[in-house]
C-alpha cells in the first residue's frame, strides 16, 4: 500500500528544519567536514597500536610467547649482577666519632689558655688565628674517612670525589688507634692549600692532635652514598634477543625479566612499522581516502539529502569521531595497565553508542551503514581479538536499532541496552562453546565487561542526546514527548488565555496522529505540532468561534476585509509566538502550512455580496493565507484534519454518511486549490486519511444513554 522507505525518509526528515544558513549551504564548512573524517580515518589506521600479551608478576604464564621480531631489552637481573660485582670493590669506611673530636679540640683549646709555650712555636700567629686553624682542623677531621686501597682505586676509577679519604684499615674498633703519619701529612697538604694564611696554626694543632691515640667507627652513611653514586654510574645493561626464541613457557612463572621483555618486544615491533617513512603515510592516506570514498557512495546513492546539508554531515561525522577517541582511549588504558585488564576485557563494545545515537538523530539505515562500517575500521585497528570483537559489536548495535528506533522517553535508552546486553549474553555462550572454552571461567568476566559497557553506553547516550539535539537542533522523538507536556509556558497560556482554542488543537491533534498512523507517516510529530499550531489566536482569541463565550459575535463589528485580516493575522503571530517560545522550526513550519494559501471564503462571500457579485472589485489574495502550501504529509494531514473537525461542528446532524460528504467536499475543495500539490500525498494516501478522520469524528461523537433522573423526596403524609 504505502512505499515504506520513501515513508522513513519522510519520517526522518521532519527531525530537521528545511530552513538551511550559511553553516549549511557552506562548501568550505563542506570540505573541513571531510578533511575532518579523512583526518579521523587517518589516524585510526595509521597509528595502530599492537597488542602484546603482559603476563601479571609471580602468575602463570597461561600461554608459550615467541619473539616476532629482534630486539634489546633491559635486563634488570644482569645490571643487579653488575652493580653487586662493582659493590664487591668497595671495602668499609670509618671515620672519628664526631664527640672524639670535639673532645680533642676542647683539650686543645684549654692547652693554648692555660699553657703559653705554644707562642715560641708559633709566634707569628695570634690567639684568633690559632682559633681558626683549630676550626680548619676539626671540620678536615671530621669529613676524614679511612678505607682501603682498593676503594680508594675504584672511587678513582668511577670519578668520585676522594679529596679528604685516606688509606687506613683499622685491626679493630674497641681500642683507640694511632693515626699513621701519612694520614697526617696528607691533612696538611690539603689544609695548607686551602688556608695558607693558617700555616702555623694548622701545622701546631696538626702535630698536638698526631700524638693522640683515636678511637675509630664505622661510617654506613658514606658506604650507603657511595653505593648509590656508583649504581647510578653503572651503565644498564641490555641483552639482545633474537626473533623466533621463546620468551616464555606456558605454566612458566612470571617474572619481572619476562614483562620487561615483552614490553621492549612491544616497543620493537611499534619502531619496525617506520610510522614516519613515506610510504607507510602514503598507504594510509590511501586507505583513508578508500573509505572516504565508500562513505560518499554510500550516502550519495542512499541519503543524499545529507550530503546536502552540512549539519547533517557534521553530526554523524561528530559521532563517528567521538566514538574512534573513546575506543582509542579505552585501549590506551588497557594496553598501558600493568594489571590483566587486556586479558579480562576482550570484548569492549564501542559501536552500540554510534549505533543509537545516528538512529535517534538520523535514522535506522544510516545508523545500520555506520554499525557495520565502524565495526570493520576498529576490528582492522584495535588490538582484540578480531572475531570476537566484531560478532560481538555488530550483534549489540543491530538489536539497539531495532529497540531505539521508536524510542520516546530517555530512560527507555536503558532498555535498549539491556536487550542489546542480552543479545552480547548469547553471542557470548555461542563463542565459548564454540571455542570449547566454557568451563575455563573466563565466560564470567566476558559477562561482567560487556555489561559494563553496555552500561557506560547507555549513560553516554542519556547524557549527550539532548547534547546533540540542542547542538544540531535535531528534533527527536523524545524531544516530541517534553513538548507534549501539558505544563510547557506555550500550551499552559494557550489553555488559559484561549481555552476553546486548546481543546480544538487537543481534538485535532488526536484526529490527525490516527491518520497519519493510518498511511505509515509520523504520528507522534503530528499529535504534538497539532497542539500549537494554533497558538497565534492567542493575540485575538475573541474573534474565534469557539473562544466566544457569549452569542456575541465581534464580527459583526468589522468589515468582512477586517474580520479577514484578523483571522488571517493569526498565522505570522502564531509564527512569532513560536520563535519567541523557542519551538522547533518543524512546528514553525506548521504554523506556515495547516491553512495553506487557502482562502477565508466566509468573508471572501460576504464582501462579494456587498459589492453586488462583482469580483472585481474584491481583492482576492486579501482574503487568502500567505502559505507556503503543505510541503509534507504530516503539515498536510493537519489541514485536513484541522478543516474537517471545525466544519464537522456546523453540521445539524452528525453520522458517518453526512461526515464522509463534508470529508469529500472538503478535500476536494483543498486539492482543486492546490493545496496538495508539494506534499506528496498519493491519492489512496488521501482516501485513507479521509475515512480514518471519519471514523474517528464518529467515535468522538457518540452518545450516551439517557439516565433517568433521580426521584425527589416523598413528602410525608400528614393528617387533618
Amino acid at each position: 500500500m504505502n512505499d515504506r522507505s520513501s515513508g522513513i525518509e519522510n519520517f526522518n526528515e521532519l527531525k530537521f528544519s528545511r530552513e538551511q544558513g550559511y553553516f549549511d549551504k557552506s562548501y568550505i564548512v563542506h570540505l573541513l567536514i571531510v578533511l575532518l573524517a579523512m583526518a579521523a580515518f587517518f589516524v585510526v589506521l595509521h597509528f595502530r597500536d599492537i597488542r602484546v600479551e603482559i603476563f601479571e608478576i609471580d602468575a602463570k604464564a597461561p600461554s608459550y610467547v615467541v619473539a616476532q621480531t629482534d630486539f634489546d631489552f633491559y635486563d634488570d637481573e644482569a645490571s643487579v649482577i653488575l652493580r653487586e660485582q662493582a659493590f664487591k670493590d668497595i671495602g668499609k669506611v670509618y671515620k672519628l666519632p664526631e664527640k672524639e673530636v670535639q673532645d680533642a679540640r676542647l683539650e686543645l683549646e684549654n692547652f693554648l689558655i692555660y699553657n703559653q709555650d705554644w707562642r715560641a712555636f708559633a709566634e707569628s700567629s695570634t690567639f684568633d688565628e690559632m682559633y681558626l686553624g683549630i676550626s680548619a682542623v676539626e671540620q678536615a677531621l671530621l669529613q676524614l674517612k679511612f678505607t682501603d686501597p682498593r676503594t680508594v682505586a675504584k672511587l678513582k676509577q668511577v670519578g668520585l670525589p676522594v679529596a679528604y679519604f685516606t688509606i687506613f684499615t683499622p685491626a679493630d674498633l674497641e681500642g683507640a688507634h694511632t693515626l699513621p703519619k701519612p694520614v697526617w701529612k696528607d691533612l696538611s697538604e690539603a689544609l695548607e692549600k686551602q688556608y695558607p694564611h693558617l700555616e702555623k696554626a694548622i701545622s701546631f694543632t696538626l702535630a698536638y692532635f698526631e700524638k693522640k691515640k683515636w678511637r675509630v667507627e664505622e661510617d654506613v652513611q658514606a658506604e650507603d652514598r657511595i653505593r648509590k653514586s656508583l649504581s647510578k654510574m653503572i651503565p644498564a645493561k641490555y641483552s639482545h634477543v633474537r626473533a623466533g626464541s621463546r620468551i616464555i613457557d606456558q605454566g612458566d612463572i612470571v617474572t619481572n625479566r619476562h614483562v620487561m621483555m615483552l614490553q621492549a618486544m612491544k616497543r620493537a615491533l611499534g619502531e619496525k612499522k617506520n610510522l614516519w617513512y613515506p610510504a607507510t603515510i602514503l598507504g594510509s592516506l590511501i586507505m583513508s581516502l578508500v573509505l572516504m570514498l565508500i562513505c560518499a557512495a554510500y550516502l550519495k546513492v542512499n541519503h543524499p539529502k545529507v550530503i546536502a546539508s552540512n549539519r547533517k554531515l557534521f553530526l554523524i561525522v561528530s559521532i563517528v569521531v567521538l566514538t574512534i577517541v573513546f575506543a582509542k582511549a579505552c585501549e590506551y588504558f588497557l594496553l598501558s595497565s600493568s594489571s590483566t585488564l587486556l586479558e579480562n576485557v576482550r570484548y569492549p563494545l564501542f559501536v552500540p553508542f554510534a549505533s543509537i545515537m545516528i538512529c535517534c538523530l538520523m535514522n535506522p539505515s544510516l545508523a545500520t551503514f555506520t554499525a557495520g562500517f565502524l565495526t570493520i575500521i576498529l576490528a582492522m585497528t584495535l588490538a582484540f581479538e578480531n572475531n570476537g570483537f566484531m560478532v560481538m559489536n555488530l550483534a549489540a548495535s543491530i538489536v539497539a536499532i531495532l529497540g531505539a528506533y521508536h524510542l520516546k522517553r530517555r530512560k527507555e535508552i536503558f532498555g535498549v541496552c539491556l536487550k542489546a546486553y542480552a543479545a552480547c549474553i548469547a553471542v557470548i555462550f555461542a563463542i565459548h562453546f564454540y571455542e570449547g572454552s566454557f568451563w575455563k571461567g573466563v565466560i564470567l568476566s566476558d559477562i561482567v565487561t560487556t555489561g559494563v559497557f553496555m552500561l557506560l553506553t547507555a549513560v553516554l547516550v542519556v547524557g549527550l542526546l539532548p547534547l546533540f539535539e540542542s547542538l544540531f537542533k535535531v528534533m527527536t522523538n523524545v524531544t516530541l514527548m517534553e513538548y507534549m507536556d501539558p505544563n510547557n509556558d506555550v500550551l499552559r497560556r494557550l489553555s488559559i488565555e484561549a481555552p476553546g482554542t486548546y481543546q480544538h488543537s487537543v481534538v485535532v491533534g488526536n484526529l490527525a496522529e490516527s491518520a497519519a498512523l493510518a498511511i505509515g507517516a509520523n504520528g507522534l510529530f503530528c499529535r504534538v505540532a497539532t497542539l500549537y499550531h494554533d497558538i497565534g489566536k492567542m493575540a485575538t482569541p475573541q474573534y474565534f468561534t469557539e473562544n466566544q463565550q457569549s452569542e456575541v459575535n465581534l464580527h459583526k463589528l468589522l468589515t468582512p476585509q477586517e474580520s479577514a485580516e484578523v483571522i488571517l493575522a493569526h498565522v505570522p503571530e502564531g509564527v512569532e509566538m513560536a520563535k519567541k517560545a523557542g519551538l522547533p522550526e518543524q512546528f514553525i513550519d506548521v504554523i506556515k502550512e495547516h491553512h495553506g494559501t487557502t482562502l477565508v471564503y466566509y468573508f471572501y462571500r460576504q464582501a462579494l455580496d456587498q459589492a453586488g457579485g462583482d469580483k472585481s472589485l474584491v481583492e482576492e489574495n486579501e482574503f487568502r493565507y500567505k502559505g507556503p502550501r503543505p510541503r509534507n504529509k504530516e503539515s498536510a494531514i493537519i489541514m485536513i484534519a484541522d478543516t474537517i473537525e471545525a466544519a464537522s461542528r456546523s453540521l445539524d446532524e452528525v453520522n458517518e454518511e453526512t461526515l464522509m460528504e463534508l470529508a469529500n467536499r472538503l478535500i476536494r475543495e483543498k486539492a482543486d486549490d492546490g493545496q496538495f500539490d508539494e506534499c506528496l500525498l498519493t491519492f489512496e494516501e488521501l482516501a485513507i486519511v479521509k475515512k480514518t478522520l471519519v471514523s474517528a469524528l464518529i467515535a468522538f461523537q457518540h452518545t450516551r444513554v439517557k439516565y433517568p433522573r433521580r426521584e425527589s423526596e416523598i413528602p410525608e403524609e400528614t393528617t387533618a
